[in-house]
């Protein structure tokens, strides 16, 4: 997959879903977490903010029926679907290589810190970088870029 390319990965579940943006296939632009009856309305907005080449959506719990309901909405837009074994894992290690701990939480071994919050965005992010082979940049990314709709 080369750059240029706006894609979106998906991180479906029944309570909540997590998303991750890259406008180019190379950064990182947003994350979001909010309820599966807002998934469409957030990949819409970014659809049109820069057309996305495509959607990774994770084949685990609450999945089913996704890319069927991405196909309906974005037609234009192609569905990948991914394995989501081990991402909740990969989400918490990707936290920590984002937003490096401060204080004690540097004292703690790497497996023993938990991120405050819900992972479910970076666990998308995690589909869309191993859909990508590769990393993507996150350069001046902030905490507050993560939207957490509850």
């Amino acid at each position: 997959m080369s750059g240029g390319q706006a894609l979106a990965a998906l991180d479906p579940g029944r309570a909540k879903c997590g998303l991750a943006f890259s406008p180019d296939g190379t950064t990182l632009q947003a994350l979001w977490i909010g309820s599966p009856a807002a998934v469409l309305e957030q990949l819409q907005a970014w659809h049109a903010l820069s057309p996305l080449q495509g959607v990774v959506v994770g084949c685990g719990t609450g999945s089913a029926g996704w890319p069927e309901r991405l196909q309906r909405h974005l037609p234009e837009v192609a569905v990948w679907p991914r394995p989501e074994h081990g991402t909740t894992l990969l989400a918490r290690g990707r936290y920590w290589q984002l937003w490096p701990p401060r204080g004690w939480q540097r004292l703690l071994p790497a497996g023993l810190r938990q991120p405050p919050g819900p992972l479910d965005d970076l666990a998308a992010l995690v589909l869309l970088e191993a859909h990508l082979g590769t990393t993507l940049a996150s350069v001046g990314l902030q905490k507050e870029a993560r939207t957490v709709n509850r």
